[in-house]
């Protein structure tokens, strides 16, 4: 006799062989096999379930029918928490995935910068890298053409090191008030609720230095084929001193070494809708299978004495360097090799902010830089509390501070040390870098934009007329629907920018429109021989029935 606990195991056992090979007899991809991994891993449950408070719980706590639903302290503690259990999405780069990894250093490059992190051929450091997609929401597709994150926090001795990257190594404006705007235009219409051409045009044909940014993102480089296969920058100039406080200015580079390769619209089309989070499956899988991502990290390198010479504004963020101006020097490898154990306690807790230096690295002295330290800070205490450093994916390897109290995670709160400085009573002391540089520099920025750096990228970077079409083809779609006035304004700076580009993307535009107009006709003609065949079968049907 088959009793219901033999049953219960058999169908067990089959489920979990199962649970390895799809019904069509291929191998399943790692993603997909989390929950049986981790069966494999424990094969036997993992404790006894507790409530909250850690009093284990009892089996006829585990349903709610018949009860006092009030006073059901299980029930009301799971669903109060499930209303709790989300924190703010981020406004910007929400949808995200990541991985812990570490950065080793490769060659030396003491002679530019005395950071503990980049020196000593060989040593390891710590890291978690967070990748996002810069418009959708939490749920959107990952196939999109806009900006994509990837931001790297390195666990170093003196301190977390943080950049914050995007995959193009320009950005779209380098004003700092300039971000809610071009934020607002650029993700959803507030009554629409919906993507909007429009407003992305209006607002570059009225701040034009918007339009370098936005070719590189219509361009190749736009669409990358996930997250391994994509360049980073933090875009910034970074002012870096050695051990003697002699000061270089540079640009960190992270270059993929797995390849650089991209997506045309039609193939991110076509994958979307197999896969939206195609991005994220691509990251997870590869660390899963051991082709772990890796990207060689290098920076571009101006003098003193180069920024003397320069006939550009070097720390204009919608611009790249010269070519011949500058030298590049390698100084390591960041590679991922092990993927998250929580996404939400590891990628949505985790917390960058472009003013995680270490000694060695001083501020960018841009605006937009400026305006960046402030916010960052100010955008973490909102969503993850004053304390979003003392999350263990945040916390660095060491600390003692005089801030204390507000929100959990406290830890030791710095227990019974005093909580004001300068005391008498030994509490943490700062340190002198004797190193660093005594003077500072202070730049004044232009406001006017310069179309050249479009024209440059438009005729240079992009080495042959069919990559040129296909951002035009880009351009192009997304003018088929703005008003007439906005339509006239982009044709005008498109072709400020090259009168072939303009060209090209009035060309596309007008073949767009009549293939849609002759799409309309045929739609038409068919509506009209549908109602055609109906009035005659109405009129056959009238002539007989008159006769029943």
């Amino acid at each position: 006799m088959v009793t219901l606990a033999t049953y219960v195991g058999l169908c067990s056992v089959l489920i979990h062989v199962s649970g390895y090979r799809h019904h069509n007899g291929t191998e399943p991809d790692p993603a997909s096999q989390q929950l049986p991994e981790f069966r494999q891993q424990h094969p036997m449950p993992i404790g006894v379930w507790t409530k909250l408070s850690g009093e284990p719980l009892d089996v006829r706590d585990t349903q709610a029918m018949n009860t006092d639903l009030f006073i059901h302290r299980n029930h009301f503690r799971l669903t109060s928490h499930n209303t709790r259990e989300r924190i703010p999405e981020r406004i910007m780069f929400a949808k995200g995935s990541g991985a812990f990894g570490y950065f080793e250093v490769t060659h030396d490059v003491s002679k530019y910068i005395k950071s503990d992190v980049f020196n000593g051929i060989g040593k390891r450091t710590p890291v978690t890298a967070r990748f996002s997609s810069s418009f959708q929401n939490l749920g959107g597709p990952d196939l999109v053409r806009e900006l994509k994150g990837m931001s790297v926090k390195m666990y170093t001795r003196e301190g977390n090191l943080d950049f914050v990257n995007i995959n193009l190594p320009v950005y779209f404006h380098k004003d700092p008030i300039m971000f809610p705007h071009f934020l607002h235009a650029f993700k959803r219409n507030p009554r629409t609720e919906m993507f909007d051409f429009t407003a992305r045009w209006d607002l570059t044909t009225s701040r034009p230095h918007v339009l370098n940014a936005l070719m590189w993102m219509a361009s190749d480089f736009g669409l990358p084929d996930g997250y391994r296969k994509m360049n980073s920058y933090p875009i910034h100039v970074y002012i870096i001193y050695n051990k003697y406080g002699k000061k270089s200015f540079v640009k960190f580079n992270f270059r993929t070494e797995t390849g650089l390769q991209n997506l045309t619209d039609a193939r991110a089309k076509a994958i979307v809708t197999e896969d939206a989070d195609y991005f994220n499956r691509d990251l997870y899988n590869a660390i899963a299978e051991e082709n772990y991502p890796s990207w060689k990290v290098d920076m571009d390198i101006l003098t003193e004495e180069d920024l003397m010479t320069v006939n550009y504004d070097p720390f204009d963020v919608t611009r790249l360097w010269k070519r011949g101006t500058y030298r590049t020097v390698s100084i390591g490898r960041l590679v991922l090799n092990h993927r998250v154990n929580n996404h939400f306690s590891d990628i949505e807790q985790v917390a960058f902010s472009p003013d995680n230096l270490v000694p060695g690295i001083l501020g960018p002295v841009d605006s937009l830089y400026r305006a960046r330290k402030v916010f960052y800070v100010d955008a973490q205490h909102y969503r993850l509390g004053v304390n979003f450093d003392n999350i263990i994916v945040n916390a660095p390897l060491y600390d003692k501070f005089y801030s204390r109290d507000g929100k959990p995670p406290l830890w030791d709160n710095m227990n019974g040390a005093p909580n004001y400085y300068p005391n008498s009573f030994n509490g943490p002391m700062p340190f002198v870098d004797e190193d660093r540089p005594l003077k500072n520099l202070l730049v004044y920025q232009r406001i006017g934009a310069d179309l050249q750096t479009a024209a440059e990228f438009y005729n240079e970077i992009v080495e042959s007329d069919a990559h040129r079409q296909r951002i035009a083809n880009y351009l192009a779609n997304t003018l088929t629907q703005v008003p007439w006035d906005v339509e006239k304004k982009a044709i005008y700076l498109l072709n400020l920018v090259s009168k072939d580009l303009g060209k090209r993307v009035r060309i596309t535009l007008d073949k767009l429109r009549a293939e849609n107009a002759a799409a309309r006709r045929n739609d038409i003609a068919q509506c009209i021989a549908d109602v055609t065949r109906l009035n005659i079968h109405r009129s056959v049907n009238k002539y007989f029935n008159q006769y029943d």
